[in-house]
């Protein structure tokens, strides 16, 4: 099929004029296959449509929350008899307390849950939790998971697996992160010798549980319990940022999946319904621990809007009312096996991660079990792929280190022409 992006073109030679690299978030350039964004005017089901006219199947899902495809109806008219009542209060409202329910109900050992308004708020409300309620000021966190850009988490890994991260990012001072020790995942040594160097010092380990944000790769067996016991064991906490893994992987996320019940939990994408949203829970003990309750501070002037609540409500109603994670299990595992064939059909190298309705493919002949494997991957082939992909018509998300994802919109006609569409560009690479 013949592509064009002339309109995308000059809206983004426009944007340029008027935005930081002509993108409100910083995948969205390109920068890492080439070539320039296309733009977006409306999206239903697994498709996106953009100025230019292009129907997409997409693989994105505005990066995870639409699980349930793009404008849904039910999330629609959620929010349209919201929007009539108004679109934020300031003042408690009983939707808050709903999605606290239901966002308990679905994940096991939540005792309290508070709203937030983004998953990188979350990540961090969560840290500054931790610490407060353990008394020590050090957190572990893993090379290639991404917990969202407060200044603490945009940390580089030291020399060695002991020595404090430095910024990634200017504009953080190095004062900001020598608390962040940054370790590879799937490694337990490294994790012990941490504790071993840092004796009571440690206030708890943040982890993707299943990292989502350097492709997709998944916990070894027993890794995850070993965190957990660790953790235990050393008076630290378990967090668990299942702000990509939340409802995706089971309706109770990854710690329902692999039966892990961490200490805090982060959530957002899902649970907003496509609206901006974050949530942070655990046990009632330490959650008590915030303002008003307790000494540690963290506010937000939108949290628990009556927009967000009514779409996060009516998206878990609709997960738990459907036969949604045998739908998304059995579109995935189509997925994976033509993708798979397509690539062994012209002997091209990929190692294709999947859980459940999240994935990536990688191209080496390696296994990819953390950062250091995934940065093995062919970045030049991936962006031939890419591009390939587009112009037949199908959207992966414009990163060799991103996650893409399945939603229950996504149809066996759509499954089948990825699969075929991949096939041809395959042969090409």
């Amino acid at each position: 099929m013949m592509i064009t992006h002339t309109k995308s073109e000059e809206l983004f030679a426009e944007a340029l004029q008027y935005i930081p690299g002509g993108v409100n978030s910083p995948v969205r350039a390109f920068r890492a296959v080439g070539g320039q964004p296309f733009f977006v005017n409306k999206a239903k089901g697994a498709h996106v449509f953009d100025v230019d006219g292009n129907d997409l199947i997409d693989y994105v899902g505005t990066w995870g929350p639409a699980i349930l495809g793009h404008a849904h109806p039910k999330i629609i008219q959620a929010i349209q008899a919201a929007a009539e009542q108004g679109t934020s209060f300031g003042i408690p409202n009983p939707l808050e307390v709903e999605m606290a329910r239901l966002i308990r109900e679905a994940v096991p050992g939540l005792g309290k849950v508070r709203m937030c308004n983004s998953g990188t708020e979350a990540c961090m409300s969560a840290i500054r939790l931790a610490r407060g309620f353990a008394g020590r000021d050090k957190i572990i966190k893993f090379d290639g998971c991404y917990h969202g850009h407060a200044d603490s988490l945009l940390v580089k890994a030291g020399s060695g697996a002991l020595t404090f991260g430095h910024p990634d990012s200017a504009g953080v001072p190095a004062a900001f992160t020598q608390h962040t020790i940054v370790v590879p995942f799937n490694e337990p040594e490294a994790v012990r010798a941490t504790f071993a160097a840092n004796p009571q010092q440690i206030a708890g380990i943040i982890v993707e549980p299943v990292p989502g944000n350097a492709g997709v790769y998944l916990p070894k067996p027993g890794y995850l319990e070993f965190l957990r016991d660790i953790t235990s064991a050393s008076g630290a906490l378990l967090i668990f940022d299942e702000v990509m893994t939340g409802f995706r992987l089971a309706l109770g996320g990854a710690q329902e999946r692999f039966g892990i019940r961490p200490d805090l939990s982060c959530f957002g994408k899902i649970i907003g319904g496509g609206l901006p949203v974050g949530a942070f829970g655990g046990r009632a003990e330490i959650m008590d621990m915030l303002a008003p309750m307790g000494p540690v501070y963290q506010a937000g002037t939108l949290s628990g809007n009556p927009l967000a609540m009514t779409a996060g409500i009516t998206a878990i109603k609709e997960l738990t009312a459907t036969n949604a994670y045998a739908t998304l299990e059995e579109s995935g595992a189509t997925l994976e096996a033509g993708m798979k064939s397509a690539a062994k059909a012209v002997n091209i190298p990929v190692q294709f991660n999947r859980i459940g309705s999240m994935f990536c493919g990688y191209f080496t002949d390696q296994p990819v079990h953390n950062l250091a494997d995934a940065m093995k991957s062919d970045r030049a082939r991936f962006a031939k792929f890419f591009h390939g992909m587009l112009h037949e018509g199908i959207y992966f998300a414009p990163s060799q280190f991103e996650a893409g994802f399945i939603s229950t919109a996504h149809t066996a006609a759509d499954i089948g022409k990825t699969i075929d569409a991949a096939a041809r560009v395959m042969k090409s690479l």
